[in-house]
C-alpha cells in the first residue's frame, strides 16, 4: 500500500448499491442530467448572444456564455479594443456548438459584423465617438476597424497637422468620429481630425480676436514650399513670405527653418477678416545696413559673393542683407555690348570699388574694371600711330572690321584698307569673326575711345609697280572669271583684275567672250588711284585694222591727181544758182572721163 492510501478510509454510509444502479437518492441518472441541462442557456447555433470574459492572454479570449463548455475566441479580433479584461461582457456569435473534440466554437468578429452597420449608423446619426482599430496603410490614408467594418480615414482627417510619417499611425487605437457612408457600397468614412476641430475652432477665435501688427508670437512650422513658410500659431496658420525670412536672399527656404521647429515671428499684416496672416521672421533682427562699416566710402575696395546675375549685371552680397549692384558697363573698359554672364556667374568671389553709396534709400553701385587702369589712358605709348599688332575679329558692317587689340582697345579696319588689290564686297568674304588679324595703327581718336587701323599697309603697294606693267596701250593675256550685267572681271595676274565693258568683249568673228575664255586684252585705262584698269579685247584687232585704213588713207590723194580727178569742195549751207551750175558741170566732166 502506498503513503497516498494507507490512511484512506471508505465511507460507512456509502450506498453502493444505489451507485451501481444509477440512482442517488431515489433520483435516476436520467432526471439529473436532464436537471443539470435545465441549469444550462439554452444556444442555438448562427445567434448571437453575450458572454463574459474569463480569460485573456496574447492567442485567445475565453468567453462563458452559460453553456456546458466555454467558447474560445482568437484575441486578433479584439485588437480593436486593447483595454479587454477579465468580466467584460462582449458580444459573441455561436459558430458550432459542439466540434469534433467536444469545444463550442464561438467569433466575436462575426457577432459585430452582424450588427456593425445599425451601430454604425446610429453612430453617423448620433454624431457617437467611436474607437478604432488602424490596421494598415492604403492609398491616401489609413484603414481603421470599426464594429468590425473596415472604414476609411483619409490622410487629412489624422490631424489637423500634416502627416509625414503615416506608419507610425499601424497598429494603434484611436477615437474616430464617423462622417460619411455609402449605403450603396457599404463603406464608411472616419475622421479623428474632426473630434479635435472644434476645439481648435474655438482657440482660434480667442488667437484671432487678440491678434496685432508687431505683435510677435511663437509657432511651429507647419509646411515649408518655394515661395515661403507656413507657421502655425496654435491653431491659425500664418505666412511668411521667403523674402521675409533673412535679409540676404534666400533661394531655399529649408536652408533657414525646418520642419517642426519652434521659431518666433512678428505679424506684419492681416485682411479684415483676419484669414490670411502675413508673418515676418527677419525683422526681428536689425537691418544690415544700419550695422555696415560708417567708415565706408566711395572709392574703398570691397569683397562679395555674386547672389543674382542678370543680362545688365550682377548683385554682389558684401555682407547679408546688404548688396551692391555691378553693371555690366563697369565689369569692363570695353564698350562693346556684352552681358554680365560673360564675365560673372552666380557663386563668384569678387572684389569690387564703391562707386555710388545712398545708406538712405541702401543703394550701392560697384564696379570691377576700375580694379585696372583705363588703357585709354596712355594709348599713344601703347599703340603709337605707324605700330604693328595682332587684333581679334570682333565683328562686320558693311564698311569694315571692327577688332578687337586688348580687353577695352577697339579698332576699325575700314573696307578700303584691307586689300591693295582684292576687291572686297563684304568684309566677311576677307576673313571671319574670332579669327586674328595683323594690324597697323593709322589714326587716334582718344575722345571717342576709337583706332583707325589698317591691313594692306602692312605690304608695299603693288599698284606702283602696276603702273609700270599696265601702261595704257599695253596688252596682256587675261582670263574672264565673271560675268556682270555691266561688263566682265578679267584676272591679269595673282591679285590683279581689270574690267571690260561688253561692247568690248566682241571678238574678231562677232561672237561675245564667254566666262572662263583666255583671251589678249588691251589696257585703253589705268587709274592708279581708284585702283581700276580698263581692257578690251575687240580693240586688239579693231586698232590694227584702222592702223591700216589710215595708211590706206593717206595714199589715196595722191592716186587721185595723177588722173586729175575734180576736187569736190564742201558747200555752203545755203546753196546759189551760181552753185548750182558748178556742180552740174563738174558731174559733166566726171561722166565724160568714165
Amino acid at each position: 500500500m502506498s503513503e497516498l492510501t494507507k490512511n484512506v478510509q471508505p465511507l460507512q454510509d456509502f450506498d453502493w448499491e444505489q451507485f451501481e444502479n444509477g440512482t442517488t437518492a431515489g433520483v435516476s441518472k436520467e432526471e439529473l442530467d436532464k436537471a443539470y441541462d435545465e441549469t444550462l442557456n439554452k444556444v442555438s447555433e448562427h445567434q448571437v448572444v453575450e458572454g463574459k470574459v474569463i480569460s485573456v492572454d496574447k492567442k485567445e479570449v475565453v468567453v462563458n456564455i452559460g453553456y456546458k463548455s466555454d467558447g474560445i475566441i482568437p484575441a486578433s479580433e479584439f485588437r480593436y479594443n486593447p483595454d479587454l479584461k477579465i468580466g467584460d461582457i462582449v458580444e459573441v456569435y455561436v459558430e458550432n456548438q459542439e466540434d469534433k473534440t467536444g469545444q463550442l466554437l464561438l467569433s466575436h468578429k462575426k457577432a459585430r459584423m452582424s450588427k456593425s452597420w445599425e451601430r454604425v449608423n446610429a453612430a453617423l446619426e448620433s454624431e457617437e465617438i467611436v474607437q478604432g482599430y488602424i490596421k494598415c496603410r492604403t492609398k491616401g490614408g489609413m484603414i481603421v476597424d470599426v464594429f468590425g467594418i473596415e472604414a476609411f480615414l483619409p490622410g487629412s482627417q489624422i490631424d489637423v497637422h500634416p502627416i509625414r510619417d503615416y506608419d507610425q499611425f499601424v497598429g494603434k487605437t484611436m477615437e474616430f468620429k464617423i462622417v460619411k457612408i455609402n449605403q450603396e457600397f457599404r463603406n464608411v468614412v472616419v475622421s479623428h481630425k474632426a473630434l479635435i476641430e472644434a476645439e481648435l475652432e474655438q482657440q482660434k477665435k480667442e488667437i484671432i480676436g487678440k491678434l496685432e501688427k508687431g505683435q510677435i508670437l511663437e509657432g511651429t512650422v507647419k509646411n515649408i514650399t518655394s515661395y515661403g513658410v507656413f507657421v502655425d500659431l496654435g491653431g491659425v496658420d500664418g505666412l511668411i513670405h521667403i523674402t521675409d525670412l533673412s535679409w540676404g536672399r534666400v533661394d531655399d527656404p529649408h536652408k533657414v527653418v525646418e520642419l517642426d521647429q519652434k521659431i518666433n515671428v512678428v505679424i506684419l499684416d492681416f485682411d479684415d477678416e483676419k484669414r490670411r496672416i502675413a508673418l515676418g521672421l527677419k525683422q526681428l533682427t536689425p537691418h544690415p545696413w544700419d550695422a555696415l562699416d560708417k567708415n565706408l566710402t566711395v572709392g574703398d575696395h570691397v569683397k562679395g559673393k555674386v547672389v543674382v546675375i542678370a543680362d545688365y549685371g550682377a548683385f554682389v552680397e558684401i555682407q547679408p542683407g546688404v548688396e551692391g549692384l555691378i553693371h555690366v558697363s563697369e565689369m569692363s573698359w570695353s564698350q562693346h555690348l556684352r552681358s554680365a554672364q560673360e564675365f560673372l556667374k552666380v557663386g563668384d568671389e569678387v572684389e569690387a570699388v564703391i562707386l555710388t553709396l545712398d545708406r538712405d534709400e541702401r543703394k550701392m553701385s560697384l564696379g570691377i574694371k576700375q580694379l585696372k587702369e583705363d588703357p585709354w589712358e596712355t594709348i599713344e605709348v601703347k599703340y603709337p600711330v605707324g605700330s604693328k599688332h595682332t587684333a581679334k575679329v570682333r565683328n562686320f558692317t558693311n564698311f569694315g572690321v571692327f577688332v578687337e587689340l586688348e580687353e577695352g582697345v577697339d579698332g576699325l579696319i575700314h573696307i578700303s584698307d584691307l586689300s591693295w588689290t582684292k576687291k572686297v564686297k563684304h568684309p566677311s568674304e576677307f576673313t571671319q569673326q574670332g579669327a586674328e588679324i595683323d594690324v597697323i595703327v593709322l589714326d587716334i581718336d582718344k575722345e571717342n575711345r576709337r583706332l583707325s587701323l589698317g591691313h594692306k599697309q602692312l605690304e608695299d603697294n603693288p599698284w606702283d609697280v602696276f603702273e609700270e606693267k599696265y601702261t595704257v596701250g599695253s596688252i596682256h593675256t587675261g582670263k574672264i572669271i565673271e560675268m556682270l550685267e555691266k561688263g566682265a572681271v578679267i584676272s591679269l595676274d595673282k591679285d590683279v583684275e581689270g574690267f571690260a565693258t561688253p561692247k568690248h568683249l566682241v571678238k574678231e568673228d562677232g561672237s561675245q567672250a564667254a566666262l572662263g575664255e583666255e583671251l589678249e586684252f588691251k589696257v585703253i585705262e589705268f587709274n592708279k588711284d581708284s585702283k581700276r584698269i580698263i581692257l578690251s579685247h575687240s580693240r586688239t584687232f579693231e586698232d590694227p585694222q584702222r592702223e591700216e585704213k589710215r595708211a590706206a588713207a593717206k595714199k589715196a590723194p595722191r592716186a587721185a591727181k595723177k588722173e586729175d580727178a575734180p576736187k569736190i569742195e564742201n558747200v555752203a549751207a545755203s546753196t546759189t544758182l551760181g552753185d548750182l551750175d558748178v556742180l552740174a558741170n563738174l558731174k559733166a566732166q566726171m561722166e565724160k572721163s568714165e
